[in-house]
């Protein structure tokens, strides 16, 4: 049945390294069959490409929502919900469809990459680290291109931190106009050119012009736009500029504003979290056609997001933040009770999740977590 399907999908991220039909047998998935007890790998295989990916992309897009908006309440700053847009990379099964669909890096000296990769743009909680949408695709499509599909899920009364590789007139005026009170916060780049509007010296709003190609492709866009500046410096005493949508210094002073931002790197953990815990630091997703590939992807994040939405369960519970438990402790529990659920009758379910959750709230990470302590670069191939 395409629901039990589904939830192999889902279960393939959870048990990284087994194959699909030791899920099967593990979770017990498969309807018996007197018969033929024994499944085929081939029709685990044909199953999935029955099911394809779009009920695994309504699933996460429909669940996604309603969990970011039910732990968004009490965990807002200032009444604006907190998220951070960001990217990363996931390498895809070197097969021809993959390649040709996705598209590999290339490298200076012109080497193609051996495998094909897949981009992927999440717009993520900073508060609970639920992922409120996700897009990807081919390689060669570039983050900006992919940030401007997930601005319609961006809620309204929010705070939307980006990178510095984001700073676009075109993109940040959108988050603005697309609904009410959506707001945008990014580092200035080195270069980044403005005329100062105020004689605040950390502090003051500037105007920017507007470049002559992003109007030729845009022609809606205005010769000049403005955001309000803020020049705070790091903890390892790095001067930084932010520039953002919030415009009244009384109303969202600049200390909070600059606190916002340093919460943004944490979201680079969450990749961490996708790539190295859930999916075990394997290099290369398991499929081999593009379909499966994305069906892959959504369960992956349906499965990060299980985790998460479990995490943000307990901590409510236990009056702490979500991000003071610790995600390979939940993930850890979660599979030893996915096992122990499948051989268990429906009525003991609750006593199982009160026992997790009982488990999970006894596991709070050190209050004192240290910074980053490297700068950020880019490895040469």
């Amino acid at each position: 049945p395409a629901e039990r399907v589904v939830w192999l999908v889902i279960a393939l991220a959870m048990y990284r390294h087994q194959s699909m039909a030791q899920v099967v047998a593990d979770l017990d998935l498969a309807l018996p069959d007197e018969i033929n007890p024994d499944i085929a790998k081939s029709a685990l295989t044909q199953a999935r490409q029955r099911l394809g990916q779009e009920p695994l992309s309504q699933l996460f897009g429909m669940s996604a929502a309603v969990w970011d908006q039910r732990h968004q309440q009490g965990r807002s700053w200032r009444g604006l919900a907190r998220y951070a847009v960001d990217g990363s990379t996931l390498r895809t099964a070197d097969t021809q469809d993959n390649r040709e669909h996705f598209g590999a890096q290339e490298y200076a000296s012109g080497v193609v990459a051996s495998y094909p990769q897949l981009r992927l743009l999440t717009l993520t909680s900073l508060s609970t680290h639920l992922v409120r949408d996700a897009v990807f695709g081919e390689y060669g499509k570039n983050e900006m291109r992919h940030a401007k599909d997930l601005l319609a899920a961006i809620p309204d009364h929010s705070l939307t931190v980006f990178d510095k590789g984001f700073l676009s007139a075109e993109l940040l005026l959108q988050v603005q106009s697309a609904g009410t009170a959506r707001h945008w916060l990014i580092p200035a780049r080195s270069n980044s050119r403005w005329q100062r509007l105020g004689d605040d010296p950390s502090d003051y709003l500037v105007q920017m012009k507007v470049s002559p190609q992003a109007r030729k492709a845009n022609p809606l866009l205005p010769e000049f736009w403005q955001a309000r500046a803020i020049e705070t410096v790091s903890a390892r005493g790095q001067r930084r500029i932010l520039l953002t949508s919030l415009l009244d210094a009384k109303r969202w002073p600049a200390q909070e504003i600059a606190q916002q931002y340093e919460q943004r790197w944490r979201i680079e953990t969450s990749y961490r979290e996708l790539k190295q815990e859930l999916l075990g630091s394997g290099l290369t997703l398991r499929s081999g056609t593009p379909q499966t590939v994305m069906q892959e992807v959504w369960g992956a994040l349906l499965a990060y997001n299980l985790i998460r939405l479990e995490m943000a369960e307990v901590a409510r519970q236990e009056g702490v933040a979500p991000t003071d438990l610790s995600f390979t402790v939940a993930l850890n529990y979660m599979r030893y009770e996915w096992l122990s659920l499948a051989s268990i009758s429906p009525g003991l379910l609750p006593k199982h999740l009160l026992r997790l959750r009982q488990r999970l709230g006894e596991q709070l990470l050190p209050k004192q977590r240290r910074g980053r302590q490297c700068p950020r670069v880019v490895k040469k191939p």
